[in-house]
């Protein structure tokens, strides 16, 4: 089969798409042939190396956690689903053509693959990070930059929980921010005070790692009310940062549901065929992403 892989730690160029043997499911586990691929931020964070003081991991390594697919081997001990059965989820080594996964859903009526794939990590974060922000209905939560996947999952499900959203994303992206409820401002000089202006904020959330943990701590009075998901250097600050992820099972049954309510869609603003993966990945780092990327196997 064929997979995108590294050998050694750099920007995009490293990328190869590569012969490699296939992979098989393990007890608790399912193969998947896979449909597409999610683009994440910490997959070239991963490429880059930065993340090997806290989570190792040895070369050449694979590419991507989630993906979907057509299930095609189902491991020992796994009940509910069969091969055929067509699920979204995370794994590892996602951009190839076959992949394990160790947390699964069937997709949702209507979803395609393209879609699907763009789901799993991003509603994890979002509902992770917005349950360890602790904001409650009927408060006020700050977005920095809210375009991207993560923002999306974000600005809806908190729209569905009663929360308003305060989002930045660039001009292009105002219109869209509004789409999903939030109330919309541009980032760039002079921000804070355009959010001082739409109101009181109670907790704010860095999806960017844009240099403003500063002020998103001043427009909340306090470091606990703020979480980064971008921002390594956020603890230095009195900042959370908040990578390590929580219970995928759960956050895909909870999508599963969104998703079939209408009440969360994340639009795929791109899509890039595995030989293309270093260009999704500087697209990725570029920022200034409406909805999600994807690699279409």
């Amino acid at each position: 089969m064929k997979r995108v892989s590294f050998a050694e730690f750099g920007g995009p160029d490293v990328l190869r798409l590569l012969d490699a043997e296939e992979p098989h499911a393990g007890p608790g586990q399912v193969r998947i042939a896979v449909r597409a691929a999610g683009v994440n931020p910490v997959d070239w964070r991963i490429r880059e190396g930065q993340f090997q003081k806290v989570h190792p991991i040895e070369l050449p390594a694979g590419v991507g956690q989630d993906a979907s697919g057509v299930v095609d081997e189902v491991g020992e001990g796994v009940e509910g689903v069969e091969v055929g059965d067509h699920v979204f989820g995370e794994g590892s080594n996602t951009y190839a053509e076959f992949a394990v996964l160790s947390a699964w859903a069937r997709m949702p009526e209507g979803l395609t693959f393209e879609e699907a794939a763009g789901y799993p990590s991003v509603v994890e974060t979002a509902l992770r990070i917005i349950r360890q922000v602790g904001v409650r209905p009927g408060q006020t939560l700050l977005v920095s930059g809210a375009s991207g996947g993560v923002g999306s999952a974000v600005l809806q499900i908190a729209r569905d929980r009663g929360i308003t959203v305060i989002g930045t994303a660039g001009a292009a992206n105002q219109d869209y921010l509004r789409s999903l409820g939030a109330v919309a401002t541009t980032y760039g000089e002079g921000w804070a005070d355009r959010v001082r202006q739409l109101g009181h904020v109670d907790a704010a959330l860095d999806l960017a790692g844009s240099g403003v943990i500063r002020e998103l701590v001043e427009l909340t009075g306090d470091p606990q009310k703020v979480i980064s998901i971008a921002d390594l250097g956020a603890p230095d600050l009195g900042v959370r940062f908040s990578g390590v992820a929580g219970n995928m099972p759960e956050a895909l049954a909870e999508a599963v549901t969104l998703i079939s309510r209408g009440r969360l869609h994340i639009p795929v603003e791109k899509t890039y065929t595995l030989a293309e993966a270093a260009e999704a990945h500087i697209d990725s780092q570029a920022g200034h992403t409406r909805g999600r990327r994807v690699v279409v196997v």
